[in-house]
């Protein structure tokens, strides 16, 4: 059996969960593997990390730390925005996430971290940020 490298192509199922076994997201609920080069920088450096000695049709748990996943939940990475600027036929409510387009034209998920008469905070840190995420990994195919 070959172990996975670095620069090997790889084709993973997996189940991602939090800490209180909440399923955040599945290759199932994609509807196929999640397919990219190891070592890469394309997924998570702890989910990278833990592929590389693995063999095809193994399976393995990893838990990884914030650190090595979305990084730690970061305070200035909150903005304050005038209320004003949403439109005032939509609610905006704590916890409701929003996508702002960043002047690239990229779609960006946020999460309305407080809401007041006048302002409207966002949280604009990754909606995994501060999270000990766990996965159950199999490697399905290795090129």
């Amino acid at each position: 059996m070959m172990a996975v490298k670095k620069g090997d192509k790889v084709k993973i199922d997996y189940t991602g969960t939090f800490e209180d076994g909440t399923v955040f997201d599945s290759s199932e609920k994609h509807g196929k593997p999640l397919e990219f080069e190891v070592g890469s920088g394309n997924i998570i450096k702890g989910l990278d990390n833990a592929i590389v000695g693995m063999e095809k049709g193994i399976e393995k748990d990893v838990k990884i730390p914030p650190a090595e996943a979305y990084g730690d939940h970061n305070p200035s990475m909150l903005k304050k925005v005038p209320k004003a600027q949403f439109p005032p036929d939509k609610e905006v409510k704590a916890g409701m996430m929003l996508r702002l387009q960043s002047p690239d034209g990229q779609q960006i998920p946020v999460k309305v971290a407080e809401v007041t008469e006048t302002e409207v905070t966002l949280d604009l840190n990754h909606p995994l940020a501060g999270k000990t995420l766990n996965f159950k990994v199999k490697v399905v195919e290795l090129a």
